[in-house]
């Protein structure tokens, strides 16, 4: 795997973006890609992580939910059951929370990280935590679920916190609202 520096993409960065494509066949790219998400994650206090929040628009997410880490490629939802509306965070959004209307139970298929086919059913919080991480590969965030006077928030408060790290120079404030 070439090195690359991966770390947490900020909002602002075009590869939050942009659509992840699928991957053909897990090797050893992907599966060095999957342990160093990990790492990251953890090091965040996160408990989801897809491949574009580290710079890579690859359709590979983990999650760790209190469960053990759990590894998924390609994911797609397939069908969805109830509902529920929780405060999200995400590690791309630093301290910004979004009230998410989501599926309750969503039936998932993908690859393991032994490219092997798996289907499941995910419930509360597993369930919450798939639907953010696959919306990251499709270019879709929490703030998209804002309101447009929650956006103008956010882009305040990500503008000071970002200043504060000396960072705001990096994040693109055009595409914030």
């Amino acid at each position: 795997m070439k090195e690359i520096e991966l770390k947490i993409r900020i909002y602002g960065d075009k590869c939050l973006r942009k659509k992840s494509a699928p991957v053909k066949m897990v090797g050893s790219e992907e599966k060095a890609l999957l342990e160093r998400m990990a790492e990251i994650m953890y090091s965040n206090a996160g408990i989801g992580l897809a491949a574009p929040q580290v710079g890579i628009n690859k359709q590979i997410i983990i999650l760790d939910v209190g469960q053990g880490l759990f590894k998924l490629i390609n994911p797609k939802v397939k069908e969805k059951k109830g509902f529920a509306s929780i405060e999200e965070g995400c590690l791309s959004l630093p301290g910004v929370s979004v009230k998410v209307k989501r599926a309750k139970e969503v039936f998932v298929e993908g690859i393991d990280e032994f490219n092997k086919k798996v289907a499941f059913w995910a419930d509360d919080l597993f369930s919450i935590a798939l639907q953010h991480e696959i919306d990251h590969l499709k270019g879709k965030l929490i703030i998209d679920y804002a309101n447009f006077l929650k956006k103008i928030k956010i882009k305040r408060a990500l503008k000071t916190k970002c200043r504060e790290a000396g960072e705001w120079e990096s994040v693109q404030t055009k595409k914030l609202i």
